[in-house]
């Protein structure tokens, strides 16, 4: 069984959402999105390395912050889907709903993306004064805190000052989630360096529960964050990647933006799926599956 024959209710990128009434049911498809395109080609396991190493993430972050994990064990399937249950292993979530904040929280720790670019122009991330002299793939000297809004499917997402999110979502929040977001990457950047990965940045999303924020979605993963390989960084270069960087290199390559993205070869799809299982057994310790 390659999929379920229940239409979800609503449609992202990646994943599936079912409305289970005070609860959902979010399902990681093996869909791979780059430049705000879905691609046509799919990545075998991809699905089910976002949802275990979200799994993993939101065990470990427990003490900083709590999420929206209610279980992802196919004995508590509702009944309507445990027919699918072998799609489903490994690749589903069962979550508290969540009234979600419309901010994409990033955090940067390394020079790298449109962060570079913005810098070697003008000496910024984000509107954010930066000491001069950094190169490619600096080490920042604190982590820094650089909200977007969260673009509908197909639209772009719009990197936006703090002042702007507090505009956006008040003041006090706005504060909460900048703090929340950074400490739960430097647990989490403390973690993967321990493990010999660099985790040059990344993307969390929160939601509020009875009052409460908390941190919801994906976390962590190689879709939302670049993951480097410490052994092999060296400052003023592009890194090699656990993410769908590869991907992305590979499409500035061989596309030129217009029209829809090119198929890919089977062998970038192969390499990207050795690459996403490759960060999960690295960051976590454990065999995949």
């Amino acid at each position: 069984m390659t999929g379920i024959d229940i239409k979800p209710d609503a449609q992202g990128k990646v994943r599936d959402l079912y409305d289970l009434g005070d609860r959902l049911l979010l399902v990681a498809t093996d869909r791979i999105s780059a430049f705000d395109y879905i691609l046509e080609d799919e990545i075998p396991c991809k699905g089910q390395v976002l949802t275990q190493l979200s799994c993993f993430w939101f065990e470990l972050l427990d003490g900083v912050v709590e999420n929206h994990l209610i279980s992802a064990d196919v004995a508590d399937l509702p009944g309507q889907f445990k027919p699918y249950a072998d799609y489903l292993r490994g690749r589903f979530m069962l979550v508290k709903k969540a009234d979600m904040f419309p901010l994409e929280c990033i955090v940067r720790g390394y020079l790298a993306g449109s962060g570079l670019k913005e810098y070697q122009k003008q000496g910024t991330v984000c509107g954010i004064e930066l000491p001069s002299g950094l190169a490619n793939s600096s080490k920042l000297p604190e982590p820094i805190y650089t909200p977007s809004t969260k673009a509908e499917i197909g639209g772009h997402d719009e990197n936006i000052s703090f002042e702007r999110s507090a505009e956006l979502v008040g003041e006090e929040d706005a504060s909460r989630l900048r703090d929340l977001a950074i400490a739960v990457y430097s647990k989490a950047r403390d973690h993967a360096a321990a493990q010999g990965i660099i985790i040059a940045d990344t993307k969390f999303e929160f939601g509020r529960v009875d009052g409460k924020i908390i941190l919801a979605d994906e976390v962590l993963t190689p879709d939302s964050s670049r993951f480097w390989p410490g052994d092999q960084y060296a400052e003023g270069k592009d890194q090699p990647s656990f993410d769908k960087q590869f991907v992305r290199d590979w499409l500035d390559a061989n596309w030129d933006r217009q029209g829809n993205p090119p198929r890919l070869p089977q062998e970038v799809v192969e390499k990207t799926s050795e690459k996403y299982i490759q960060a999960y057994e690295t960051i976590t310790g454990s065999r995949f599956r």
